[in-house]
């Protein structure tokens, strides 16, 4: 039995006349009248009453649309579906976000087009530092992973999708507090409060060797468990804290924002993935980050 041989018997049932049928199918009649034949002898019932000028459904025939139509129904979906997940238009995506990588608005610029794009992909995230975020894409717990630069990554692929300078936070009242751009020397006698090196080497590497070519050597008072928490601790008076500008966003009592002339010190947004990625629903986000950044 062949999906052909299902529609054109819905065919003749529907218009229960196989000149007509055979009209609208855009072929010979017959033909559609053999076909019909072979499938009712691979049945072994009559599924139509042939009158000289129309014809109608046996009781086998009633029954056998019901069910020819819902199998037709069912292949057409499938085929369908299929379809989608060939072109990355369904099924799930899961992306690991370093925490301090949400902060920044063109990461949420990114998720709401790609939502908006591929509506049926279902999104599932996962935080985490950005160390951990590689071996969890290494172990494929996630899919793709929005990670912070400078990091080294390994064999996995790097797609940059917004670079962005570093900013001091002091606590209220530093004598820094009123000026709009401060050089790293002048927090020479400060407590610094660093994220734990574990969870980023080399962008806390490079805020130590920043510090250190303006002639001084940080004195870490306190280690942060994110970046972004240097925020919180900064305006509890540990001391002061370098962190990327897109968290500066968000204006939190107690601190100042301070622009750093530094500029050796900086960062970036990039999404990873795996080497010889198959999947065509991360080649989709990939290829939009690659859109953005490019904006």
């Amino acid at each position: 039995m062949e999906f052909r041989q299902l529609r054109y018997f819905l065919a003749v049932a529907e218009h229960l006349h196989f000149t007509v049928a055979a009209e609208r199918l855009g072929i010979a009649q017959p033909p559609l009248s053999q076909q019909i034949l072979k499938l009712e002898r691979e049945i072994g019932a009559k599924l139509f009453i042939r009158h000289p000028r129309r014809v109608e459904l046996t009781e086998a025939g009633e029954i056998f649309r019901e069910h020819a139509r819902r199998v037709l129904d069912d292949a057409n979906h499938a085929l369908e579906q299929v379809k989608k997940t060939a072109r990355g238009e369904s099924g799930h995506l899961s992306i690991g976000f370093a925490g301090s990588t949400v902060f920044h608005p063109t990461v949420a610029r990114l998720l709401r087009s790609f939502r908006e794009s591929y509506p049926g992909v279902k999104i599932r995230t996962e935080e985490s530092n950005s160390v951990a975020l590689l071996g969890k894409l290494a172990d494929a717990q996630v899919d793709c992973a929005m990670i912070r630069l400078p990091l080294d990554c390994g064999d996995l692929v790097v797609t940059p999708l917004v670079q962005e300078k570093m900013i001091a936070v002091l606590p209220s009242g530093h004598p820094m507090g009123k000026r709009r751009t401060i050089d790293l020397k002048q927090l020479a006698g400060d407590p610094f409060i660093l994220y734990p090196r574990a969870i980023g080497p080399e962008l806390h590497d490079a805020i130590i060797s920043a510090c250190r070519a303006a002639g001084f050597s940080p004195k870490i008072e306190m280690e942060s468990p994110q970046i972004s928490s240097g925020v919180n601790m900064a305006a509890a008076g540990f001391g002061v804290a370098i962190i990327p500008e897109s968290i500066g966003q968000f204006r939190a009592e107690g601190v100042t924002y301070q622009d750093i002339s530094n500029k050796e010190l900086g960062t970036a947004i990039a999404l990873i993935t795996r080497p010889r990625e198959k999947s065509v629903t991360v080649k989709n986000f990939t290829s939009m980050v690659k859109q953005f950044y490019r904006r």
